[in-house]
């Protein structure tokens, strides 16, 4: 089926995921798995029931997009700033310090140097959606656990943006030290002009149109999704414009509402983000690079959250939620995926180091989402008394 209907391939998605949530959660196993497992018997790799799974991805990014901005909601912007500080310094040495510790790695097999650094590269960052659709958003006594994770996140972001600009431009041998510095300008920029807007139009808006909840609904997906193109367009990323978007009105009365009400849209896109996942991996190289990808996500896993945990008691965070940071932070990210298509693409590593990342950062999601399920509050818990919204 060359030209793939929107609505089978939607069909497939959701009826996939029903059944594999029922099996999951009857052998108490995370949803997450159950979605990329979806992903996997449909995709290439499986079923061949899609054949384009960058289309789905496509669409499944706008979760990230709306989790992003949702999460900014429920964050008090002083309390980010006040951060800022203990989580450079957090996010500063361990993406160090994981480069060097995954280079090392690279190297007992034999890649070349290139490949070793971005096989290091992709320990550096930790997952956006792990990380923050499995924070419980409406519990207050886990805020102060979520604002150093999406600080440490963001941080991470712009240090994914800068690595991708390099390897954008790599091909062409122009970057500029301008081009490098752009996304550190375009963030207080776009802070600065989103806080004018928001002070001086869009609050305005809000408090005159409050009872009509449909125009309420519509200005908070314009505001979002507005601020995320507008932080496309000046080099930084969506996922930081929605944040930035949402840490803007999170002061407004209105919030609450506004989280609540696309709560279901997330969870719409982000199901569709993790069959995505399962659909893009192809199982037919995994016998050339089980080995290496089964010890980078041993990495990511276990070396990554003792790393976090470590730098967190340094800046004086209690035991406990040094723990669960480092827990919830302990897998790859989806910028590890990306850097990894990106650099097959260019040529800059083969297709097998390319898939050898792809495969460690699914292994780490798998665990990683699993575990954080079983031992700390979710949305998504099969425990009664863990599950939090």
């Amino acid at each position: 089926m060359e030209n793939e209907s929107i609505v089978f391939t939607l069909f497939l998605i959701f009826f996939g995921a029903a059944v594999m949530a029922t099996l999951a959660m009857s052998i108490r196993q995370s949803l997450i798995i159950a979605y990329i497992a979806v992903g996997i018997l449909i995709g290439p790799s499986g079923f061949q029931l899609i054949h384009d799974p960058e289309l789905i991805q496509n669409i499944a990014n706008v979760g990230i997009i709306f989790l992003l901005f949702l999460l900014g909601l429920n964050l008090n912007p002083m309390e980010l700033v006040r951060l800022a500080g203990e989580t450079t310094l957090v996010t500063g040495a361990s993406s160090l310090l994981l480069l060097l510790a995954g280079y090392m790695y690279a190297q007992l097999f034999g890649f070349t140097q290139v490949e070793a650094l971005l096989i290091g590269s992709s320990l550096m960052f930790s997952s956006t959606i792990i990380g923050l659709k499995l924070i419980p958003t409406t519990v207050l006594h886990h805020q102060h656990t979520g604002e150093i994770i999406i600080s440490v996140l963001l941080l991470q972001d712009i240090i994914a943006i800068v690595l991708l600009l390099v390897l954008d431009s790599s091909a062409q041998q122009d970057i500029t030290w301008m081009q490098l510095a752009k996304p550190l300008i375009a963030l207080p920029l776009l802070v600065i002009g989103t806080y004018l807007i928001e002070k001086f139009l869009l609050i305005r808006l809000i408090r005159s149109y409050d009872r009509i909840q449909e125009y309420i609904f519509l200005l908070a997906i314009g505001w979002c999704l507005g601020v995320a193109e507008t932080a496309e367009f000046l080099g930084l990323s969506y996922e930081i414009g929605a944040f930035i978007a949402g840490v803007s009105i999170a002061r407004s009365p209105i919030a609450l509402y506004i989280a609540e009400s696309l709560k279901p849209l997330r969870d719409f896109f982000l199901i569709i983000f993790f069959v995505a996942l399962g659909a893009n991996f192809d199982l037919t190289v995994l016998h050339q690079i089980w080995l290496p990808a089964l010890g980078l996500s041993l990495i990511a896993l276990l070396i990554k959250p003792m790393l976090y945990r470590f730098l967190l008691r340094f800046s004086k965070e209690s035991a406990a939620r040094s723990t669960e940071v480092a827990i919830r932070l302990g897998q790859m990210s989806e910028f590890s995926l990306l850097v990894a298509v990106l650099a097959t693409e260019m040529l800059i590593i083969s297709e097998s180091v390319g898939f050898l990342i792809q495969f460690a950062t699914l292994l780490s999601f798998i665990v990683s989402s699993t575990y954080v399920v079983m031992k700390y509050p979710t949305p998504i818990a099969l425990s009664d008394k863990l599950r939090r919204d």
